[in-house]
């Protein structure tokens, strides 16, 4: 298991600014429908209890999911997910509540997932992943 904030912060980093201020607002629109390949992640704010949604990638693996975490361990999703200790999220149009987050390092977290996805997220530098105990949530 991986210590929250143990990652590189790239505070300023374009792409992720790009993301977080363009692309996710528009991808949030669509993220968790039935045919789409984002996962829309709800949890509430550390302090302010404000609702989010987060659009992310969620691999399902036996009991749950995994998310990886392309900008290491230290945002803020991630650390209100941890805070919290569950939140919910919608894939492919299901809705699961989400317990137990844990971070993991790569050694840890590649062997739950496919070969397709390995190979990716070790090219894309990937180190840390959330892994959560998920049940569907029949609305």
């Amino acid at each position: 298991m991986v210590r929250p904030g143990s990652s590189v912060h790239y505070p300023h980093h374009p792409v992720r600014t790009f993301n977080k201020y363009v692309l996710n607002p528009i991808v949030r629109t669509v993220a968790g429908r039935r045919f789409w390949y984002a996962a829309a992640l709800h949890h509430n704010g550390r302090s302010s209890g404000r609702a989010y949604v987060t659009p992310v990638v969620a691999q399902p693996v036996s009991a749950g999911f995994v998310i990886p975490l392309p900008y290491g361990t230290d945002v803020d999703w991630l650390r209100n997910i941890l805070a919290a200790g569950h939140a919910t999220i919608d894939v492919h149009g299901r809705h699961y509540s989400l317990a137990e987050p844990q971070v993991l390092n790569i050694d840890t977290a590649i062997p739950m997932l496919p070969a397709r996805l390995e190979r990716t997220w070790r090219r894309l530098g990937i180190a840390h992943y959330l892994r959560v105990r998920a049940e569907e949530q029949h609305l």
